[in-house]
């Protein structure tokens, strides 16, 4: 067998039981492919698959919240490099956003579980090493996820503050307010996230579509309703300062200040991973899954540096931007270049975007947190991992990230030094969550990677080569602080490193002292060809055959096929 020939997981030997007597076959139902798919890859169907492409991709694109997420992360693409990173730096960024995109698409179509990246760096890690990937690529990716809805509905909160001070001036919200307003959209999301999957299809098909025209109307009404000039300015700033001026808000050189205001871009491009987690509840999962997680990607791409010029041609002051008494950027920039009532009306228009952004981050959460307790990675997964009989949908782990993410909203008193790390966390931790089975795809298994439907053909490995190596030069560059040398102080430091790294490194050392004795990673039940030796694996399976056969549990017909006929 020629060690470049590629397979498709369709053609994989499956077995009809899996580890610890669950069987993914049920006799009297006949499997249809997204089941077959699931059951191939080691998976009993649990979900009714209710997303079709458009409502995969409406989720998605909620979770990626354009319009909120601008708003909520104005304060690194505008404080750290100005107009010129903002518009500069998100089409550049965007570049190896899309091959982190498209690359995780085709590990989508190869492998669609609600597992996702944690799934895929099990089965592609080199023999022995797969546990130790899925614990760390399961555990990055979790950071992100548990972070993502708090860090969302805070910047709602405070935009709905920061609108009522707008309205009253003499208003000043306390940290205590914008806490229990947080929690209080959380509860409510927890409680949405708890209905039935057709339920949760159509609000967040509404929640996407309300997203989409909420930010089209406001790339128009910026530039529309700017009142610039009645403050003796010109009506949009001129080019050559918007695309050639880099505002100096680090130490570093021009180009590393760019580099740094990423953040901002990473943030918020970083929920096209949903329509991954989703793939379960998705039909025709392996191609509809994949291309709502490019589409996801290419529309925010496109939009948002829409969005950014608009702001980059019309705000007034940066420096009154950044140090407003409002607290939230997006709220002084609008105040600056608009009138009080059109103010107000686009930051209506962003908090209730915000709202459904939330919702669809408490979603993709709660699909990862099932996804890791199905696979025994957290304590008390037996609880986590409970689908409610009522809503078909996993509750609990819904109302375990609801609880996990109000605790972390107790940092809104340590200030807004401390707030901030749930944005680092999130950019960072998905981020690297995303690469690691890709990294491993690239340069351990090359050729031998079985695409799904949906692939990259021959561009597959250099847009795989390019994600790793944007990813690998962004890490250390987010981690860097806004000054250097003497000015340098605990309160101006960058907490990225400590706030991320210090978690990750205590899931190592719970590896090493624990983990590594009774975590096995996902319950893969297919030969993977690309790991290890090929006469070993297939010496695995007819292990798998015979143990089935002896257990009294046929092979499922329709599937039948697969394990009867040639492995390759």
């Amino acid at each position: 067998m020629s060690s470049t020939h590629k397979h498709s997981v369709a053609d994989e030997p499956v077995t009809s039981v899996l580890p610890g007597g669950d069987v993914p076959y049920d006799p009297t139902h006949e499997f249809n492919p997204d089941e077959e798919v699931l059951a191939a890859l080691g998976y009993k169907s649990e979900f009714k698959r209710e997303f079709s492409l458009f409502t995969t991709f409406c989720v998605s694109f909620a979770v990626l919240g354009l319009l909120p997420s601008f708003a909520s992360t104005l304060y690194y693409g505008m404080g750290y490099a100005g107009t010129a990173g903002m518009v500069w730096g998100w089409m550049i960024a965007m570049i190896g956003i899309q091959c982190v995109a498209c690359s995780m698409a085709e590990l989508c179509s190869s492998m669609p579980t609600s597992g996702g990246l944690y799934y895929a760096s099990a089965v592609l890690a080199p023999q022995g090493w797969g546990p130790f990937a899925a614990w760390i690529t399961g555990w990055s990716n979790w950071l992100s996820q548990v972070t993502a809805a708090p860090s969302v509905n805070y910047g709602t909160s405070a935009m709905i503050l920061a609108a009522a001070s707008i309205h009253d001036p003499s208003y000043v919200p306390t940290e205590y307010q914008t806490f229990l307003l947080t929690v209080f959209i959380m509860i409510i999301h927890a409680i949405m996230s708890s209905l039935p999957t057709r339920w949760l299809a159509k609000i967040n098909s509404g929640g996407s579509t309300f997203n989409f025209i909420a930010l089209l109307v406001v790339i128009i009404l910026i530039p529309a309703g700017t009142d610039r000039e009645s403050r003796g300015l010109p009506r949009f700033t001129s080019s050559d300062k918007v695309w050639g001026t880099i505002y100096e808000g680090t130490s570093f050189p021009a180009g590393i200040s760019v580099l740094m205001s990423f953040i901002g871009v990473i943030w918020t491009m970083s929920g096209y991973d949903s329509a991954f987690h989703l793939a379960e509840e998705c039909s025709n999962a392996n191609i509809a899954a994949p291309r709502a997680i490019v589409l996801t990607s290419a529309t925010g791409g496109i939009f948002g540096w829409f969005l950014q010029l608009v702001v980059a041609y019309t705000v007034v002051d940066i420096d009154s931007v950044l140090e407003s008494d409002l607290g939230q950027p997006f709220a002084a920039y609008l105040v600056q270049c608009m009138t009080q009532k059109m103010a107000l009306a686009v930051l209506a228009l962003t908090i209730v975007a915000g709202f459904f952004m939330g919702q669809g981050c408490m979603i993709a959460a709660s699909r990862v947190t099932f996804a890791y307790a199905r696979d025994d990675c957290f304590p008390l997964s037996s609880v986590w991992k409970q689908v409610n009989r009522h809503t078909q949908t996993p509750v609990n782990a819904v109302w375990l990230n609801t609880g996990v993410g109000c605790i972390m909203l107790l940092l809104i008193f340590g200030g807004e030094l401390a707030i901030g790390a749930l944005f680092s966390i999130g950019a960072i931790a998905a981020f690297v969550a995303f690469t690691i089975p890709i990294f491993i795809r690239v340069f351990f298994v090359g050729h031998r990677f079985r695409p799904g439907p949906w692939n990259l053909g021959r561009y597959s490995i250099p847009t795989g080569s390019v994600a790793s190596a944007f990813v690998i030069l962004m890490v250390p560059i987010l981690c860097f602080p806004s000054v250097t040398g003497a000015d340098l102080h605990a309160d101006v430091m960058n907490w990225t490193c400590v706030v991320y790294g210090v978690p990750m490194l205590l899931v190592c050392i719970w590896w090493v002292v624990s983990a590594r004795k009774w975590f096995k990673g996902p319950k893969v039940n297919v030969a993977h060809m690309m790991l290890g030796d090929e006469q070993q694996i297939l010496e695995g399976v007819n292990v798998q055959r015979e143990g089935s056969v002896g257990s009294g549990q046929g092979a499922p017909e329709k599937a039948g096929s697969k394990v009867d006929g040639p492995v390759a």
